[in-house]
């Protein structure tokens, strides 16, 4: 009966939304505050009935209920309680009902925090929330619907895919759609803008933290996603532009470039129109990416549906909300007034550039991307784009936005002076070059450009450290001031030079990792060694072993340097019994920021094992560069300024005028 009631309250849930799109979108028309009122507790409303629903689901995971045919397709009882409960969101129609508890989610959020908001904004922004809550919603009840039952109820599921019973994959989905979904806020902001036909200083103001926090998100998210296939998947790579980790790195960098553009608008109320557009194409990338992974146009381990049902539906949803938004932008961008004037030369051009640059690159994915399936749909050839084409143009492309990265905030506003900017970065030119010296030394060489690629990534954390430095008069004043001065200054700054410091970081674990890593493909037996990244590996043989819901096989390695231990690893290969699947589960060794990765392939009929061993100099500095950007978002996030209105009277009188007649 409570599975019953799960799907009722989905029902509720679809009916609450309706009212949420409806009601306080009259109320704005009509000027009518009862109305408007609606929003906020219809929006509370519908996240209660969600989570409801959403833990009905849990609910039957948990206590292994095969009478639901999604728990008996993607259960089992033997399956260990952590596993239980992500298997929920392992699935497409689970995955689903996750996307839409956080959508809710969302929506109660701007519900709860948004008494600073305009009452006819606040209205809007809902409105257009439950817009995208009902269309969801109805997509589940009427192609994906978790709740159905079965009769007579299986004995046993059928189990987890076993590539998805991984720490990591329980946590990945929840933080990159707490990323995708965040930026619906964005979007409901932008729409309700346009309805209004009025956006300030105080619209970005008010956009700016939510899009902090889905980045920080969906950073962590694709962080997340890049190790797990990187320590689960036994290949060795971190990342390999699958068309579902572009998927999610689209909206990402759509997402960075529309947390520059509202800066911009906030500070300068420039470039208003462009951030309008960004909000709206960052969510929409979100929705595309939706699209590609449960659509089923996609083969991947991380795509769920097969249904083409479920893919004409959020087609539809993708035609509904992204051909409207742009539509009502293509209608109010002429009335719009374009913002305040700037030089070339400034903050803003450089933020300008970051923009075009960014926009550029999630161009060149989704080209890469959709070009295959366009071509496919079109003419039945099947081709691939790979890696060598996104490394070349996505590559080309970063290195003169790395470049200015420490250069924007050391000039000025409206107008600045890049040469006085050069010369305040010549030191971290210098500290850059040297740290690349010193790193090839270190690693007997290696190809040219890799050199370039080191001093870039250390001149941009010497360039962040510069920031800060100049801020605070380093050098200028006493350090007792100096440490006041820097101890004073605000969150913004600090969450700017950690998320730049942070991307230095990744940019130097990437090209080191590229350029000096090693491989080794061996036939082993046991007492065999083999020699990687200056480490001795030292075959001692197999061991048979079971978990819960699988066998496996594992070897242990003997790790030694110039003859002293140095540790010893295991890596072995599982074979889940209920869905009959092996899997490879890499033995991985740290040392430092780099790793000594082990995988096993075939046993041979000589009683030898083949192994892949590689070296990898350096590289958990991609994964602790985006734990320092996150870092960064999150001290931006909790800068004071960021938790009050823009303020009023300080910009233009029509602009204080707009904003009391919609208080």
């Amino acid at each position: 009966m409570i599975i019953e009631i799960g799907h009722y309250a989905l029902i509720l849930v679809l009916a609450t939304s309706i009212v949420q799109s409806l009601l306080p979108l009259a109320g704005t028309l009509r000027n009518d505050p009862a109305l408007m009122a609606v929003a906020p507790a219809a929006a509370t409303a519908g996240f209660l009935l969600t989570l409801f629903s959403f833990s009905v689901l849990t609910f039957a995971y948990v206590t292994s209920d095969f009478s639901v045919r999604n728990v008996w397709e993607n259960s089992h009882s033997l399956k260990p309680m952590i596993y239980k409960v992500s298997g929920v969101w392992g699935n497409h129609e689970g995955s689903m009902m996750l996307w839409l508890l956080i959508l809710a989610f969302f929506s109660a959020l701007v519900a709860t925090f948004g008494g600073n908001l305009p009452d006819r904004l606040k209205a809007n922004v809902l409105a257009v929330q439950g817009w995208i809550t009902a269309a969801f919603a109805l997509f589940i009840l009427l192609t994906s619907n978790p709740f159905l039952r079965l009769d007579p109820a299986p004995g046993e599921g059928k189990d987890l895919n076993p590539i998805l019973q991984d720490v990591g994959l329980a946590i990945h989905p929840p933080l990159l759609y707490l990323g995708y979904v965040g930026f619906s806020v964005c979007f409901s902001f932008a729409i309700a803008a346009l309805i209004d036909g009025r956006i300030d200083a105080a619209w970005a103001r008010w956009v700016r933290p939510w899009a902090l926090m889905a980045w920080s998100f969906l950073t962590a998210g694709i962080a997340m996603g890049s190790y797990w296939a990187y320590y689960e998947l036994g290949w060795g790579g971190w990342w390999f532009w699958d068309p579902v980790e572009n998927a999610s790195f689209m909206p990402w960098l759509a997402g960075t470039a529309l947390l520059h553009s509202a800066l911009v608008m906030e500070k300068r109320e420039a470039l208003k129109i462009w951030t309008v557009l960004l909000a709206i194409l960052t969510f929409s990338l979100s929705l595309l990416g939706t699209f590609l992974v449960r659509s089923g146009v996609l083969t991947s381990v991380h795509a769920f549906a097969t249904d083409p049902t479920r893919g004409v539906f959020i087609l539809a949803i993708l035609i509904v909300f992204i051909g409207g938004a742009l539509s009502l932008f293509a209608f109010r961008a002429p009335a719009l007034k374009a913002g305040g004037l700037f030089a070339p030369i400034s903050r803003e051009g450089a933020l300008v550039f970051n923009n075009l640059i960014l926009t550029t690159a999630a161009a060149t994915v989704l080209t890469g991307t959709l070009y295959p399936l366009v071509l496919e749909s079109l003419t039945g050839e099947k081709i691939s784009v790979g890696a060598p084409f996104f490394n070349l143009t996505f590559g080309l492309l970063m290195v003169p936005l790395l470049l200015a990265v420490p250069f924007g905030p050391l000039l000025a506003w409206k107008r600045g002076d890049v040469l006085a900017a050069g010369q305040r970065l010549f030191a971290a030119v210098g500290v850059g070059l040297a740290l690349a010296a010193i790193v090839q030394w270190m690693h007997g060489g290696g190809p040219v450009l890799s050199y370039f690629g080191l001093a870039l990534g250390f001149y941009m954390l010497a360039g962040s450290v510069t920031d800060l430095a100049l801020r605070a008069g380093v050098g200028k004043v006493s350090a007792g001031i100096a440490r006041k001065r820097l101890f004073g200054l605000p969150g913004s700054a600090f969450g700017t030079a950690l998320a730049h410091f942070g991307l230095g970081v990744t940019v130097i674990g990437i090209v080191a990792v590229s350029a000096f890593e090693t491989e080794h493909v061996v036939e082993m037996k046991p007492g065999a060694t083999v020699t990687a990244g200056g480490y001795t590996l030292t075959f001692d043989g197999m061991r048979q072993g079971r978990g819960a819901n699988y066998t496996e096989e594992s070897g242990h390695f003997s790790i030694s340097r110039a003859g002293v231990k140095a540790g010893e690893v295991w890596s072995s290969k599982r074979f889940y019994t209920a869905r009959r699947m092996p899997t490879t589960e890499a033995g991985i060794r740290t040392f430092g920021f780099s790793q000594l990765y082990v995988s096993l392939g075939d046993q041979m009929g000589d009683g030898g094992i083949v192994v892949r061993v590689w070296w990898k100099p350096m590289i958990l500095c991609i994964w602790f560069g985006t734990l320092i950007m996150m870092a960064g978002g999150a001290v931006s996030l909790f800068d004071r300024r960021l938790r009050i209105g823009a303020p009023q009277g300080a910009r233009t009188t029509k602009a204080a005028a707009r904003l009391e007649a919609a208080e």
